[in-house]
């Protein structure tokens, strides 16, 4: 999967809840930062290994975007998006605390190898057909997150065009848009799950 993407775009605040729940400012543009490719893995029930002893490591469920073609100034997302997945975005929230205080850039809470499995991606007909369901993410059975991108402060048409403006834009990048409220905690062993449409799209088993 690796070799078929190109630059992993994130979204950071996208939900307004979600950056309620950290104490963090919603953003009035959006906030973009970067995982490596090698971050990127299919998830296929299989055991995932994260970092130990690193503090906590949360869980971040979100849309993701794959991009088809290049992107100019006026184009429409229907014509730049060809595919879609669900994927978490691990996030080592310890690590991120402390490097927020001093300033420094996210790569090392937000890009360590594994940090950003995905599911199949899956070909999308038209953006409007994603809000008509909700996403969810279940921790061990048990709901623990819920979204729709109705509900996301930037649309995924912003997000497309301020990345394309700013960094550029083109097939193989893949964009997660955000994630909303009740990120947190994993420990070993627990089997995370994505779902869509009450389909089930993609689990992990984490363990350090």
């Amino acid at each position: 999967m690796n070799s078929q993407i190109r630059n992993v775009y994130c979204v950071g605040r996208n939900y307004r809840l979600h950056a309620e729940e950290l104490g963090n400012a919603v953003p009035d543009e959006p906030m973009i930062f970067m995982k490596p490719s090698h971050a990127v893995v299919l998830m296929e029930g299989q055991e995932l290994t994260l970092p130990e002893g690193r503090g906590e490591i949360h869980y971040e469920a979100e849309l993701v975007v794959r991009i088809g073609a290049d992107h100019t100034p006026g184009m429409n997302v229907d014509e730049v998006i060809d595919a879609y997945a669900f994927g978490i975005d691990f996030t080592l929230r310890d690590v991120q605390s402390v490097i927020k205080q001093k300033g420094h850039p996210w790569t090392a809470a937000k890009g360590f190898k594994n940090s950003a499995p995905i599911s199949e991606f899956e070909s999308l007909q038209s953006l409007q057909s994603l809000s008509d369901s909700e996403f969810t993410l279940n921790k061990n059975g048990k709901e623990v997150q819920r979204g729709n991108i109705r509900d996301m402060i930037f649309t995924i048409q912003n997000i497309v065009d301020y990345v394309s403006e700013h960094y550029g834009l083109g097939p193989g990048d893949i964009i997660f848009t955000g994630t909303p409220a009740g990120v947190g905690p994993v420990e070993p062993g627990d089997r995370l799950e994505l779902t869509w449409a009450n389909e089930a799209k993609g689990a992990v088993i984490v363990r350090y």
